[in-house]
């Protein structure tokens, strides 16, 4: 553990034991197993985000620390948090900012917590949705092994206290794949909610590559499956980041894996590497590609496809339905 001004710092891809008492790797992936020998392209200019600032962005930073909140606009270092706090949206991640799993693509930091989770974690939630006066609320979580359901019943937890407290908010739940299994899918779709939203995040192929072992891409389509074949009535959704040496051929397969396994939504966006220790990007996906893609996943009947370099998941939630791309237009970017 390195220093400044006396003070140690955790580098990212070290080893450092969290508040809790239990270990942790910041950042996720183990700075001696990742990919810090080789270097970063430089980023092309349509991926030039605005630094996190305002008035609105300092209103939802504060909630979300007073409220002992972690966002997974943050821990995930999306380049959106600056935008979309700034628009009064922001991402709840439920159960923690440690994961259990050990994606290659993604930032939060991995660890066992033992089975702990904040009982306090429903009320806050729901009391941070009411302070923000949101329409909507995504709410993510990091995968929890360490609980046999894997988190689920704390999950429809939060959901209902957000609702009970909230009546007015739609509710998208962004969930792991609490390993395939189909009761605690159905416990957090018996849960209030209006989407229900599990990622594949890349191709088949590169499933392996990119996923934690313990994941898998027909396990996603499966729970995508379980969770609309429980409620017929439910907008499914996922998501896939484009940029790690996926082939057109392979993307569209996905969508139609996707559409079988019954998803109406698909957001598209470009894998943007967190740290030197997390997997290259293999090409970066010019915004003119990522319009010819959403036209591509229209044509096969998703209720809607937003698209975009800096499209994460949950960007601008709200507007999926407003049918024109989250009010993005990528081809003039």
């Amino acid at each position: 553990m390195s220093k400044f001004k006396g003070i140690p710092v955790v580098e990212s891809g070290e080893k450092y034991r969290t508040e809790a008492g239990f270990s942790a790797v910041h950042n996720g992936v183990n700075k001696n197993r990742g990919w810090a020998h080789v270097a970063s392209e430089r980023k092309p200019p349509w991926l030039r985000a605005k630094l996190p600032t305002g008035k609105g962005w300092a209103a939802v930073k504060h909630n979300v620390t007073t409220n002992r909140l972690a966002t997974v606009c943050e821990e995930s270092m999306c380049p959106n948090v600056g935008e979309c706090w700034n628009a009064g949206t922001a991402t709840i991640m439920l159960m923690g900012a440690v994961c259990t799993r050990a994606c290659r693509f993604c930032a939060v930091d991995t660890g066992n917590p033992g089975g702990l989770l904040d009982p306090d974690e429903p009320a806050n939630a729901a009391e941070s949705v009411r302070i923000m006066d949101l329409r909507y609320i995504v709410l993510t979580s990091v995968d929890r092994d360490d609980v046999p359901d894997g988190g689920a019943a704390h999950y429809a937890a939060c959901i209902r206290a957000i609702k009970e407290a909230n009546p007015q908010t739609k509710v998208e739940a962004l969930t792991p794949d609490f390993r395939g299994q189909h009761d605690s899918v159905h416990t957090v779709v018996d849960a209030p909610l209006e989407v229900f939203a599990h990622n594949v995040e890349t191709v088949e192929r590169l499933t392996s590559l990119v996923r934690d072992p313990r994941a898998g891409y027909r396990q996603s389509l499966d729970v995508l499956a379980a969770a609309k074949k429980r409620r017929s009535d439910l907008l499914t959704k996922s998501s896939l980041m484009l940029g790690l040496g996926e082939t057109d051929e392979e993307i569209e397969q996905a969508m139609d894996d996707l559409r079988s396994a019954g998803a109406d939504l698909l957001t598209l966006g470009q894998y943007l590497r967190p740290t030197a220790n997390h997997l290259p990007v293999a090409r970066y996906v010019h915004p003119d590609e990522f319009a010819r893609y959403r036209d591509l996943g229209l044509e096969r009947g998703f209720v809607e496809v937003v698209s975009g370099p800096l499209v994460r998941s949950s960007y601008r939630a709200e507007r999926a339905l407003e049918k024109n791309n989250a009010g993005l237009d990528v081809s003039s970017a």
